[in-house]
C-alpha cells in the first residue's frame, strides 16, 4: 500500500507543454504521485487512455514526459484487445493510475465489458492512487455531464460511484457546461456534487474531499447543490495553489463561511 487511505485525485489537468520535450507532467499529475508517497525508487504510473481510443501517438508523448519526470510509466490499453495478460496484477503493483480524457460513456462501457471497473476499485482500496483529468475525473463519481453523445453537453448518471455525487469539468472554458450541469442537478437527474475550472483538482481520502488544489491562482472549484424549490445553489471554493502549505487549504466543513475562503452565491438554474 502506498497511499495512506484509498485516494482519488479528480482534475481538469494532466500533461502540459514541455521545454525540451513535446509534453511534460503537469503540476496536478505530479501531485498524484506525491499522494502515493513513493520512497527509494522511481514511481510507477500506468496511463489509461480508453476514453480517447488508445491512440499510440498520445502514448508516445506520455512516455516521453514520464522519462523526463523520472517516472516508470506503462499503458493499459483495451484496443484492439487488452495489452496485459494479467491486468489485476499489473494494477495492484502501481503507485498511480492516470486516466486521460475523451468519451466518458465509451470509457465506462469498455471498462465494464472487460471487468476493469472492478479491478480499479480493488486497486483503489489497496492504496493505488486513482487520478485523471476530464472524463478521467468524472468516471470515479456517481455521474456527471459529458460531451460523449454529441457536441451538446448531456448528463450521464452511471459513473463508477467510488466517490459520491456528481462532477462537472471545464466549467470556465466551455460555456455550455455550467447551464447543462445546473439543469441536470436542478432536475434531480444528477446528484449534488462539484464542478471544476481548468487546472483545478479535488483530493478524496476515502469518500471525503480533503483538499482542493490548483495549478495557478484565479481559478475555482464549485459545490453544486439542488435547492428545495428545484433551483441550484453554487458555492465557490478557492483552491489551495500547489506549492503552498496544506494549512492553507480551504475549509470544506458544512459550517465554513467566506472568511474561510468560501464564497456563497445563489445562481438560477
Amino acid at each position: 500500500m502506498t497511499a495512506v487511505q484509498p485516494t482519488i485525485l479528480a482534475t481538469c489537468g494532466g500533461l502540459t507543454g514541455g521545454a525540451w520535450t513535446d509534453s511534460a507532467y503537469g503540476p496536478l499529475l505530479h501531485h498524484a504521485i506525491e499522494l502515493a508517497r513513493v520512497e527509494g525508487r522511481a514511481p510507477r504510473v500506468t496511463h489509461i487512455n480508453t476514453a480517447g481510443g488508445d491512440q499510440r501517438h498520445i502514448e508516445g508523448a506520455e512516455l516521453e514526459a514520464a522519462r523526463a519526470a523520472g517516472v516508470n510509466a506503462t499503458h493499459l490499453r483495451l484496443f484492439p484487445h487488452p495489452n496485459l495478460e494479467d491486468m489485476r496484477a499489473h494494477l495492484l503493483a502501481q503507485d498511480v493510475v492516470w486516466v486521460s480524457g475523451g468519451s466518458l460513456a465509451n470509457l465506462l462501457a469498455l471498462w465494464r465489458l472487460h471487468g476493469l471497473d472492478h479491478l480499479l476499485a480493488e486497486a483503489w482500496r489497496s492504496g493505488v492512487v486513482l487520478a485523471g483529468g476530464s472524463a478521467g475525473a468524472v468516471c470515479w463519481h456517481e455521474g456527471g455531464t459529458t460531451a460523449s453523445f454529441g457536441p451538446g453537453i448531456a448528463p450521464l448518471a452511471d459513473g463508477l460511484g467510488l466517490v459520491p455525487g456528481s462532477l462537472a469539468v471545464h466549467y470556465d472554458s466551455d460555456p455550455n457546461r455550467r447551464p447543462a450541469h445546473q439543469s441536470a442537478v436542478g432536475a434531480g437527474v444528477l446528484p449534488d456534487g462539484y464542478a471544476l475550472d481548468e487546472g483545478v483538482g479535488l483530493v478524496y481520502r476515502g469518500t471525503d474531499v480533503v483538499d482542493v488544489i490548483a495549478e495557478r491562482p484565479g481559478v475555482s472549484a464549485w459545490r453544486v447543490r439542488r435547492t428545495a424549490d428545484g433551483g441550484v445553489e453554487e458555492t465557490r471554493i478557492v483552491p489551495r495553489v500547489l506549492g503552498t502549505p496544506t494549512a492553507d487549504a480551504p475549509d470544506l466543513s458544512p459550517t465554513s463561511t467566506a472568511r474561510n475562503q468560501i464564497e456563497e452565491a445563489r445562481t438560477p438554474r
